[in-house]
Formats: structure tokens, sequence, C-alpha cells
């Protein structure tokens, strides 16, 4: 049955709708789980003030650990979303697949070695131009609960969640309605948008951010597949996880 010209419009507002799910549980669902810790300190010490929030560690961590079902919920809006209902396969449907014009394997090699010249970059541009610690950083320096709990989310959870909303369920139905220039330009800048809350503080960062987010959007564009994304978006998440687990017993060792 041929599509409706209207399809293409109904599916970009289904896809914003589902961008925007993703970001108020992202702001209220890790709240939420941290109501009943709130509610323990409210009766033992009386209500906490935002400056008291921002010091408890325990607090930090609930928060934080709260990404994860918050990420479980966002996946399943998304199968929801791109399966209707379960009429749809969703792997297939969202394109999470090899590319066909490369073999599983030197493909890999490529998008691993994207990821490191990213890394790279971000690397130099932090040591180069440097700048104050972000929200990120405060909130790994916390505790050594709440930097495990980063390093897993930014790991294991945060790849996948996030690119099957941005360059799998809203860039294809932004460049099927409005082609694929405006969809790169406008995945691009709603990701690093999203993220710059995490890095107000500091502009390089914020670069590198955009940088990697326009990076994998041209994949995805490239390839016709989120699984390239993912991969580069997973290593590069994941190397700089092992150094923030890491970090604390690196310095411990120097210091002794």
């Amino acid at each position: 049955m041929p599509e409706s010209p209207n399809t293409p419009w109904i599916r970009l507002l289904l896809a914003f709708f589902t961008w925007f799910g993703s970001v108020l549980m992202l702001l209220f669902v890790p709240v939420i789980l941290a109501i009943p810790y709130l509610m323990y300190q409210w009766r033992s010490r009386g209500l906490p003030t935002a400056e008291e929030l921002t010091a408890d560690k325990t607090f930090i961590f609930i928060s934080i650990a709260g990404i994860v079902p918050t990420h479980l919920l966002t996946l399943a809006l998304v199968w929801l979303v791109v399966t209707e209902g379960r009429r749809k396969p969703f792997w297939e449907t969202i394109k999470f697949k090899w590319p066909r014009s490369m073999h599983p394997v030197v493909a890999t090699f490529i998008y691993v070695f994207i990821a490191a010249v990213l890394l790279g970059i971000g690397f130099l541009a932090t040591t180069l131009w440097g700048g104050s610690k972000t929200q990120l950083d405060l909130l790994v320096e916390s505790s050594i609960p709440a930097r495990f709990a980063t390093a897993f989310v930014a790991t294991f959870t945060a790849p996948l969640v996030e690119e099957l909303v941005y360059r799998g369920v809203l860039y294809s139905a932004i460049e099927r309605a409005l082609g694929t220039a405006v969809a790169i330009g406008a995945v691009s800048l709603l990701f690093a948008g999203v993220h710059v809350f995490q890095y107000i503080n500091n502009v390089s960062v914020i670069t590198v951010i955009t940088l990697l987010s326009f990076t994998l959007t041209v994949v995805r564009a490239s390839t016709g597949s989120v699984l390239p994304c993912f991969i580069i978006h997973l290593v590069f998440n994941g190397i700089q996880s092992l150094v923030i687990a890491l970090t604390p017993f690196l310095n411990l060792g120097q210091s002794s």
C-alpha cells in the first residue's frame, strides 16, 4: 500500500514526540526515583536546601543511577514507536545493521579508528584550551560510587539508547520529510544541545561534543545504518569511562 502524502509529517511529529519524551524522562525519572531518599532526609533532618542536595553524595549517586531505568523506559518508548505496536521488526526497521558496502571486520576497524581520532581531537582541545570543570566533572568527583555509576551509564546504556533516539528515530523521520542536509544539521544540533548543560562551563568540551554529534550523524547519512554510529559512540564513551573509573586509583598510586 503506498504511503499517504501526510505520512512523513506524521512520522516526523511522532519522532519529535519520542525525542521530547526521552528528554523529559531524563529530567524527571531520576528525581522521582530519589523521592524516597528525599522523604527520609526530610523526616530525619528537615527539608534539604538546593545547596545541600548538590553536596549530598547519596543523592548524587541515586540521580546518576536513576539514568539506567530512564534509558530502559526510553528504549521501551522507542520500541513502541518503531514497531508501531509490534507490527514491524524493530532492528530491521530502525536500520541497526552492518552497511552492505563493507565487510563487518573492516567496518569495525574503521569505526574504532574514527572514535580514536575523535578522542585524540578531544584530548588536544581540552589540553590546549582547558576550561573550567563541567557539571559532569563535579558529579563524577563527588564519590567513588558516583564515578562508577557514571562510567556504567556512559558505556552500557547511553550509546545504544541515544543512537536509537537520535540517529534512529529522529534522523529517519527528518530525512524522509525534509531531506538529508536538514536531518544532519537538526539531529547534530539537538544531540549537542541536550549535552550542553553537562558541559556549560567548558567551551572546548562543548566543541568536541558538537564535533562528535556531527560525525555520528554524517556516518548515519553515509552508511544508511545506526550500527556504525553505535560502535563509534560506544568506543568513544567506553574509553573515557575507563579513564573515569581508574583515575582515583591511578592518582592514589602516584601519591604513594
